[in-house]
């Protein structure tokens, strides 16, 4: 069941109601848990942004990534085929999940295969996401705002891009980036003021917010690599082989992280997978590594 942490009679088109809605969720209900003995938190303090559902940016993606990806406005459609909606009418409301402290301390000791409490933050944890997910499409829908999160449609699915093979109909990374939120790295993930080891969640709203600025003009300004040709450390960190300076091998890395399927289910006792390596023990696991945000 969805619990509900609301405070009623708040603007429902104001930033700091949606962003409490979040963080009160993730900060207090009792599922926000690693689903261990000790029922540990999956997720610390998230962060929140906001992006326009006409922000340009949707469109180059579908240029970008490919036309499947979703604009703002297609997928809403999707939830809510009778409803007469413009992409200026709609709000993208992103937020970041980082790791614990105790989690990411765990995973930077490991060189092989993850951590137990990192494999439980990749299957509980997104759990929890998918159900804060639910939270907040619940709570707008009690002040009489429509609502939904592209990651639960049915008609999300994975699907093979042209130019950079596994991709979504709706990117949560994505969105992340164009919600002012972070930035991309060498192995692809997304570097965070509140680092990379990280995971995304969104949903969008028939509202207007005033969106939050991108202090960023590159697509990889937080990286060490590209921005100043140093660090790397994520290629060292990689124990399938699948980042190079050239980038990231998707294919390498799915076949790795079925590979741990067999380990976390014979060690740690439930079925689960996770990899994680370019995401701990590396300079951008907890913040953004570079000293300015390089323009």
């Amino acid at each position: 069941m969805v619990q509900c942490f609301l405070m009623k009679n708040k603007r429902v088109n104001d930033a700091e109601w949606i962003t409490k809605v979040i963080k009160d969720f993730i900060n207090h209900s009792p599922e926000n848990s690693l689903n261990n003995a000790t029922n540990d938190k999956a997720w610390g303090d998230p962060l929140v942004g906001f992006s326009g559902g006409s922000d340009p940016i949707y469109q180059s993606y579908k240029e970008h990534i490919g036309p499947f990806h979703w604009t703002p406005q297609e997928l809403f459609t999707l939830a809510y085929p009778d409803t007469d909606v413009t992409p200026d009418t709609l709000v993208v409301i992103s937020w970041i999940l980082p790791q614990t402290e105790q989690t990411k301390k765990e995973m930077r000791k490991e060189t092989t295969y993850p951590s137990e409490s990192w494999a439980r933050a990749r299957i509980y944890g997104e759990e929890v996401n998918n159900r804060l997910r639910e939270h907040v499409v619940a709570a707008l829908h009690s002040e009489g705002v429509n609502a939904v999160a592209p990651a639960l449609l049915p008609e999300w699915k994975m699907v093979m891009s042209d130019r950079f093979g596994f991709a979504s109909m709706w990117s949560e990374r994505h969105a992340a980036y164009a919600s002012g939120l972070g930035t991309f790295s060498l192995c692809d993930a997304l570097i965070t003021p509140l680092g990379k080891a990280i995971r995304c969640g969104s949903v969008v709203a028939q509202l207007q917010i005033t969106p939050t600025p991108r202090p960023y003009t590159n697509h990889r300004a937080y990286c060490l690599f590209y921005s100043r040709g140093t660090c790397k450390k994520c290629i060292d960190r990689c124990p399938a082989g699948a980042i190079n300076e050239s980038g990231h091998d998707k294919s390498k890395c799915m076949a790795y992280l079925q590979l741990t399927k067999t380990y976390v289910t014979s060690t740690f006792g439930f079925e689960g997978y996770g990899c994680g390596f370019c995401q701990s023990g590396v300079p951008c696991e907890s913040c953004i590594p570079v000293s300015t945000h390089i323009r």
